[in-house]
């Protein structure tokens, strides 16, 4: 209903109405002679109810909202524990490169001699295995 209240046909087929009726009550002994109090009237009763209207469909738009905020929230929260885990999961296998990079250095120590020994925490997997941004592991051994 207030779909159809809102739009450019209510308020084109409405300023219609109020011209037949004044034009039906002014040439004619219409029903509602000048000053047209019932017409009057019916545009208060029709101004109430819009503003009724309006202020129910204004509280469902904020229910909807706040549902949506809701959901973005909880959505949030379950991201933020899906990144805790892979970053979890990334400290643990950079925690493992360095233990493989200390085992393979003293088992043979010309294996890893241009290979940084153990990350920092700062440092990201590409630093801790031994490579640049730019260069592949092969280019790094052979420097």
């Amino acid at each position: 209903m207030r779909n159809g209240m809102g739009s450019w046909g209510f308020v084109g087929g409405f300023v219609v109405f109020m011209v037949v009726w004044a034009f039906v009550n002014t040439m004619t002994k219409g029903w509602d002679p000048y000053p047209f109090i019932l017409l009057n009237l019916f545009l208060s009763m029709l101004a109430g109810m819009q503003g009724a209207i309006l202020l129910i469909a204004a509280k469902r738009q904020d229910a909807i909202a706040a549902s949506l905020s809701q959901h973005d929230y909880r959505t949030n929260l379950a991201a933020k524990r899906d990144i805790s885990e892979v970053l979890e999961i990334n400290n643990r296998q950079l925690v493992m490169i360095a233990e493989l990079h200390e085992l393979l250095s003293r088992l043979d120590p010309s294996a890893v001699k241009g290979v940084r020994q153990g990350p920092t925490a700062d440092t990201s997997s590409q630093e801790a295995i031994g490579t640049s941004g730019g260069g592949s592991a092969d280019e790094d051994r052979a420097g």
